[in-house]
C-alpha cells in the first residue's frame, strides 16, 4: 500500500517537515509543520490530538444538552430532564445577572456569625459538603494497603495558589503580589469596602503562607510510605486539638448528622494537621473569616454574574495559566454538567457516539493485548517460577472497563431547579459528598467508574487492578470499529 492510499498515513504526511530527516529527528520530521503553524485558540492553554478530541466531545455533549434544555416534554425525574434543567439554569444569564452575588448572602452571614472555632469547624464541614475545598481536604477511597475496604482520607489544603512553592520561592514574588490584589478584588465583590478588602487580603495571604509552611512539597507527597498514616478518629484530637473534629463531621455529613464518624481514617500529612491546628489556635478568628469569605466567592464565581466571573478569570485564567480568553458560555455549561451529572450526560453520549460494535471491537482488542502480555510473561527468562506465577495470577485478576458502566448512576435523589444555578451546584456537590460518605463500611464497588463515558482520558487503578477507557477517548483518530486493525493497535492499543 502506498502512503497516499492510506488515509491515516496521508494525514501524518500533511504535517511532515521535509527539511528534517526522520533518522535525525523522527518527532520533528513527523510534526514539524504542525508545530510551526498550528494556532493555539485564545481560550485554551494548549492544543494537540487529545485537545482536538476533547473539543469534538465537548461539541457533541453541547448538542445533547441544548436539545435536552429545549425539550419541554421531557419526563420529570428523567435523566433528560435533569441534564436539561441544569444546563438551562447555567444558560439563564438574565436571571444570573439580576441576582449578582445575592445567592451568597446566607453563607456570608453564616461566616460573619461564626463566633468561635467550633462554629468555624461546623461551617467548614457544611461548605465542604457543598463543594468548597477546606483547610484540610477529605475524600473517600480504598485503603492503599487493603483494596477490600473504603477509608476516609484527609490531605493538606487551604491554599489558593497551586502549591506551597508559590508562597516561598522568589521566582513567584510577582505572582504573589498579583494574587494578593486578586484576593482584595474578590472580597470587594462580597460587600467589603476597598480599604477593608485590601487589609483583609493581606491577612488572607499571610494565613495561607503560614499554612503553606506546613504543607509537604510535591516530592514528599509522592512518598506512598510516608503518606500512609492510619489514624483512629479519637487520635485526631491529639494530633490537631484546635480543630473541632466532631463539629466538622456534623457539618460534612449534612442531613445525615448524627452519623458516627469512622473509627479510623488515613491522614496523608500528619504534620500539616499539626500546623493547621496551631494556625487555628493562634491566628485571629477575623482572619479565618476573611479567608473563608474569599474562598467562598472564589468557589462560587463560575456560577455568579459576569462581574464575578471576569474577576475570577482575570487571575485564575490570564495570570495563572496564560489563557487569554474566557471560554464561551455554552462550553462552560458543558463542563458544569459533565462535572455534576456526568453519567446522566454520558448515557445519551454513548447512545449517539459509541455503538455496540465499537464496544465489541474494543473488548476483543484488549483481550488480545492481555493474551500477548500473558505469553510475554511466560516466555521471560529472567523471571523466577515464583515471580512468574504471581505475575500471571495478577494478570488473571486484571479487569477492563470499556466505553461505559454496566450499571448507571441513579440521580433520582438530586433536585435541580432551572431558576437556581448556584443552588443546583451546591445540591449536586452535597449529593456526591453523601454518596461518597455512604461507602464507608460497605464492600468496595468494583463496578464503579471514576470517569464519565464522555471523558477523553483513561486510567489504571492499581487498587482494583483495572483499566478504564471511556467512550470519549474511543473515537477517531485513536480508535474506530471501521479502521484497520493496525490503526487501532497503533492508536488506542499504544495508549493501553
Amino acid at each position: 500500500m502506498t502512503p497516499s492510499a492510506h488515509p491515516g498515513v496521508q494525514a501524518l504526511l500533511e504535517h511532515a517537515d521535509d527539511a528534517i530527516r526522520a533518522q535525525d529527528d523522527l518527532f520533528g520530521q513527523v510534526n514539524g509543520s504542525w508545530l510551526a503553524e498550528a494556532p493555539i485558540p485564545g481560550d485554551l492553554p494548549s492544543v494537540g490530538g487529545f485537545i482536538d478530541l476533547q473539543l469534538q466531545a465537548e461539541a457533541e455533549v453541547g448538542e445533547i444538552l441544548q436539545e435536552a434544555a429545549a425539550d419541554g416534554d421531557a419526563e420529570p425525574g428523567s435523566a433528560r430532564r435533569l441534564i436539561g434543567d441544569l444546563y438551562a439554569s447555567f444558560m439563564d444569564t438574565d436571571r444570573i445577572e439580576a441576582l449578582g452575588t445575592s445567592p451568597l448572602a446566607d453563607d456570608l452571614a453564616a461566616i460573619d456569625a461564626a463566633s468561635d472555632l467550633e462554629d468555624l469547624a461546623a461551617l467548614l464541614g457544611r461548605l465542604q459538603r457543598e463543594g468548597l475545598a477546606g483547610a484540610a481536604q477529605a475524600y473517600v477511597d480504598t485503603d492503599d494497603r487493603n483494596s477490600e475496604r473504603y477509608l476516609l482520607h484527609l490531605v493538606q489544603g487551604g491554599l489558593g495558589l497551586p502549591d506551597e512553592a508559590y508562597y516561598r520561592e522568589d521566582a513567584h514574588a510577582e505572582l504573589r503580589a498579583a494574587y494578593t490584589a486578586h484576593v482584595g478584588e474578590m472580597l470587594v465583590l462580597t460587600g467589603l469596602g476597598p480599604a477593608e478588602a485590601a487589609d483583609a487580603a493581606e491577612r488572607v495571604v499571610a494565613l495561607e503562607t503560614r499554612l503553606a509552611g506546613a504543607h509537604w512539597d510535591n516530592v514528599a507527597c509522592r512518598d506512598v510510605i510516608a503518606t500512609y498514616n492510619l489514624t483512629r478518629w479519637d487520635e485526631l484530637a491529639e494530633l490537631a486539638p484546635a480543630v473541632a473534629w466532631d463539629r466538622w463531621w456534623e457539618g460534612i455529613t449534612g442531613a445525615a448528622a448524627g452519623t458516627p464518624p469512622p473509627a479510623e481514617l488515613l491522614v496523608a500529612q500528619p504534620s500539616f494537621l499539626e500546623g493547621l491546628s496551631s494556625a487555628l489556635a493562634e491566628v485571629p478568628l477575623d482572619d479565618w473569616r476573611a479567608w473563608l469569605r474569599f474562598h467562598l466567592v472564589g468557589s462560587a464565581a463560575p456560577h455568579l454574574s459576569d462581574e464575578v466571573v471576569e474577576a475570577d478569570f482575570a487571575f485564575g485564567g490570564r495570570i495563572l495559566t496564560g489563557t487569554q480568553e474566557l471560554r464561551a458560555r455554552w462550553k462552560r455549561g458543558v463542563r458544569l454538567c459533565n462535572a455534576m451529572v456526568g453519567e446522566a450526560v454520558g448515557r445519551e453520549f454513548v447512545a449517539r457516539h459509541f455503538p455496540p460494535e465499537a464496544k465489541a471491537a474494543m473488548d476483543e482488542l484488549v483481550a488480545n493485548l492481555v493474551e500477548a502480555y500473558r505469553v510475554s510473561i511466560v516466555d521471560l527468562e529472567w523471571m523466577t517460577p515464583a515471580t512468574r506465577e504471581r505475575a500471571l495470577e495478577k494478570l488473571g485478576r486484571f479487569r477492563s472497563k470499556i466505553g461505559y458502566p454496566d450499571r448507571w448512576r441513579d440521580y433520582s435523589g438530586l433536585a435541580v431547579d432551572r431558576a437556581d444555578l448556584l443552588g443546583n451546584v451546591r445540591r449536586a456537590a452535597a449529593f456526591e459528598t453523601d454518596r461518597q460518605l455512604a461507602k464507608l463500611g460497605t464492600p468496595v464497588d468494583r463496578d464503579e467508574w471514576l470517569m464519565s463515558p464522555q471523558t477523553v482520558n483513561a486510567y489504571y487503578n492499581p487498587g482494583t487492578n483495572e483499566i478504564c477507557f471511556p467512550a470519549g477517548i474511543l473515537q477517531k483518530p485513536f480508535f474506530s470499529p471501521e479502521a484497520a486493525e493496525a490503526e487501532n493497535y497503533g492508536g488506542i492499543g499504544a495508549v493501553i
